[in-house]
């Protein structure tokens, strides 16, 4: 994960962890409102799994996972 110095001495993570509806909209070459739908959609299974999700958000693998079948092996 890539880490940016932010003032005072505190690190910043770039937001690899996710994805915006912004960013899949731009990506799919679909709508924003259709992309909140999808990001919404997402976030419900995740929540029906016991996760925690942020609105407007998901996460990366999960989203990679749902639409191109990336899965990243340990």
């Amino acid at each position: 994960m890539e880490a940016v110095n932010q003032k005072g001495g505190d690190l910043l993570l770039n937001n690899t962890l996710f994805v915006t509806a912004g960013e899949i909209a731009e990506e799919l070459g679909i709508s924003k409102p259709f992309a909140y739908k999808l990001v919404r959609q997402m976030n419900e299974e995740l929540e029906a799994k016991s996760f925690l999700t942020i609105v407007g958000r998901v996460s990366r693998k999960y989203y990679e996972e749902k639409f191109y079948g990336i899965t990243k092996s340990n």
